[in-house]
Order: structure tokens, then sequence, then C-alpha cells
């Protein structure tokens, strides 16, 4: 466990949820947004390199359009995210620009990180972005996210951020402390968990996960997020919005909400990419010998050790490899599509050519395109 010592950090992603920028109205809280923008303005002073994700658009827009209460149906909700998204943008733009920052736009949907070529392009921009001295305001693109494309909340959208732009430090602001051992609301003896070093059973039945009683109110997003960062390399802090100043007391280390801190072997990059953001497009199974090799020796996948496909996918797709009892064990990109893996599973490599007529691999997953199971 490392000490909190964050001043040294330059890169910083900050996410805020809806009620940290808006009355329970849906009308924005200006002096919320005004604090928020204050802070983040003075560590960009610091020569600190800020990316911001925000929430808020649909409630916004919602309260713009006098609707009754949050927006139901999926075309009501875009159409409240279109007026709210320029109503949040203008007053991020007003409050920073008062501190001369100057802030940019960027909307993002669950495709722009499955699309390994969208993902690399919004790599690039935000690197741009910060290197022209710009703080992106990020949200997800409401506007036009349907169920299939949505990424869900904000929490993985701001560690998938962070894990796009290899950020060190990841600070989700909420209107709880942090983590606790009960719900707070509920249990006057929970206590405040102040530092994670592994994603244990216990840790995860916090967040409210499958058959917990324990349910911290909006924790299972957040402690996802955590997850996605600690394999990324990237601190991850929860912490109270309401408490005065409390990003910079973040940075300088004070004790205040719950650290994640990240695991000892980092994922590489590209290896985040497939356990993280790319569309999962089909399954393949394979026997007891291929599930041991991969997992322990981290070997590529062979046809000999596939036992049954699933789905129907292209070159260059990612998949689940599951092992004989159905289990996920890793995700890879698949060299061979799935009609091809249905004729030559169970076949040794050398027999590849003679049965599709060529042969561009000796593997069906190449070890470099897999992930394993964490």
């Amino acid at each position: 466990m490392g000490k909190r010592n964050f001043q040294v950090f330059k890169r910083i992603v900050v996410k805020v949820g809806t009620s940290s920028v808006a009355h329970a109205t849906g009308k924005p809280n200006l002096f919320k947004i005004e604090s928020l923008v204050r802070q983040l303005a003075d560590l960009y002073n610091m020569g600190k390199e800020i990316i911001l994700v925000t929430s808020g658009a649909i409630g916004t827009g919602a309260g713009k359009l006098g609707l009754p209460g949050r927006p139901r149906t999926i075309p009501e909700k875009q159409a409240a995210a279109a007026v709210g998204q320029g109503v949040l943008m203008h007053i991020y733009e007003k409050l920073f620009a008062e501190y001369g920052v100057t802030v940019g736009q960027v909307l993002l949907t669950r495709e722009d990180f499955s699309d390994r070529k969208r993902f690399l392009n919004a790599r690039n921009s935000l690197h741009a972005m910060l290197h022209f001295g710009v703080i992106p305001v990020i949200n997800e693109n409401d506007t036009v996210a349907v169920d299939e494309i949505k990424l869900g909340d904000n929490d993985n959208l701001s560690a998938l951020v962070a894990t796009l732009i290899d950020a060190e430090l990841l600070v989700l602001l909420s209107d709880i402390d942090g983590l606790f051992t009960a719900d707070p609301r509920k249990e006057k003896s929970a206590q405040l968990i102040r530092d994670v070093t592994e994603m244990t059973p216990e840790i995860e039945a916090l967040s409210g996960g499958a058959g917990s009683k324990l349910g911290t109110g909006g924790m299972a997003t957040k402690i996802q997020a955590a997850r996605i960062a600690m394999h990324s390399g990237t601190v991850t802090v929860i912490t109270n919005m309401e408490e005065k100043n409390i990003i910079r007391r973040v940075i300088e280390g004070e004790t205040v909400g719950t650290v994640f801190w990240p695991c000892a072997n980092k994922m590489e990059n590209k290896k985040r990419w497939i356990a993280f953001s790319s569309s999962i497009c089909g399954k393949i199974f394979v026997d007891e010998g291929a599930a041991r090799v991969l997992v322990k020796q981290g070997k590529s996948l062979l046809p000999s050790g596939i036992t049954r496909v699933e789905g129907s996918f292209d070159i260059g797709n990612t998949v689940v490899i599951a092992g004989p009892d159905g289990t996920e064990i890793a995700r890879g990109i698949v060299s061979y599509s799935s009609e091809d893996i249905e004729r030559i599973k169970g076949a040794q490599t050398k027999d590849i050519a003679r049965i599709l007529g060529h042969k561009d691999f000796d593997e069906v997953i190449h070890r470099n395109n897999l992930a394993l199971e964490l």
C-alpha cells in the first residue's frame, strides 16, 4: 500500500455525478459547480492536466423542459440530454473562463471504446486537447446512446477514460464519504474503509452486488470503475463532494475517502482494452488442458483445445474463452472467423491448411491478443 503522496501526479480524471451538479429540481446547482470549477482551475494552475467527466445533462434538460420528473423513455431522455448538455456546457465554459481556462466538450459512447480504431482516435483527440492546455469536459453521449451502446453510467466511463489516457489518479466524487463496511445511512456501526489493495469477494459484496445485504447506495458502479482503474495502474479515490475543498485535500494526501491502490501487475494497453472496453461478439469453449495452459502458462489458444463455438463473429472480433464448466477464463481477439473455427476445432495446427484450404495463423488467438479473466 502506498503513501498518499498524490501531489506528484500530473494527469487527473475527476468524475461528478448528477447529485453533485444539480438540485433535486433538476436545475443546475451553481454553488456546487462553482466550487468544483474553482478547485479544478487551481489544480490546472499548478500545472496539472485535468479531465472532467460530468453527469447531469438529462437532469438539467428535464428541468429546462419543465418535465415533472426524470424522463423515462429513451427518446425523452435523448431530447432532455440534447437540451441539458448545452446548458451544462455553457455553465462550465463560463465559470472556467472566469479563471482563464479553456474547456472542450467530448461526448462518448460505448462504441468509441469497443472499436479499436475509434478508441485510438479518442485517445489521440484527448491527448491533443491536453497538449493545447484545454480541460476536456466529458459526458456519455445520451442524445444518441441507446441501450446497446450505453456505457451505463459515468463511473465506468470515467475509469475507461482514465485507462484511455493513462491517468495517474481518478477521483470519483459522490454524496457519500467513501466505501463503508455497511450502509452508513442504515447502520450506525458502519466504518469507513480507508484503503483497498485488492478486489476481494468481501469488497465486491459491499457494492450491493449479487446476494449482498450490504448495498451501500450507488457503490456498485464505483467499485466496478475502481477495479478497471486498479488493473490499469491508476489510483482511485471515492470521496464526498460536499466536503470543503475536497479535491485539493485528496491531492495533498489528507486521509479522506477510500483509496483503491493499483495492482502490482498493471495490464498493458492492448490487454486493458480487450478486458474492459471491447464488445464481446461470441464465445469459445476449451477443454481442461487448454484452459490450464492459457491460465497457468499464458500460452496462445490453438485449435486442438477448442470444443465448441458460440455466436457468429469475424476475424478481429473479441470473444470470451470459457473453460469446460462454462466459466469465463479469458477474453481475446480471434485470428479466424467463427465459421472457420467451427471447422478446425479439435484439429492440430498442421491440419489447418488442409481443412480450410489456407492457413493465416497457427493460433486461433495469439497470447498477445489475450487478456486473462481478473
